[in-house]
């Protein structure tokens, strides 16, 4: 794993701000969090690398009390990742804490 850009996440606060990024980026992996959460604090350091070493824009969205959102996209634990192509969500992973290779993988392949 090389890393290619200088890219970091990014936070969103709302699912309007969320669905900007996901109508203007091409391939978009999305961290659903809450706060409290002490796995997704520990990947934190790990979509920092993650987004220097993949293409993928890197977004972090804690739905708070945005139920509809926790139900579109079917969040039943946290962390779960979501990535998107070109606005359609493509691959879904919530088991818990991902290593980094496991985690770039499931960028660059969908799985």
């Amino acid at each position: 794993m090389t890393e290619t850009t200088d890219a970091r996440p990014r936070t969103v606060e709302t699912r309007a701000d969320l669905d900007d990024v996901l109508a203007a980026e091409a391939r978009v992996l999305v961290m659903i969090r809450t706060a409290g959460c002490a796995i997704c604090q520990s990947m934190e350091p790990i979509l920092d690398l993650a987004a220097r070493a993949t293409d993928a824009t890197v977004v972090v969205f804690n739905p708070k009390d945005d139920l509809d959102a926790v139900a579109d996209f079917e969040v039943r634990s946290v962390p779960t990742f979501l990535l998107f192509e070109d606005g359609d969500l493509v691959a879904r992973r919530a088991d818990g804490f991902v290593p980094t290779e496991d985690l770039v993988a499931f960028i660059e392949n969908g799985s």
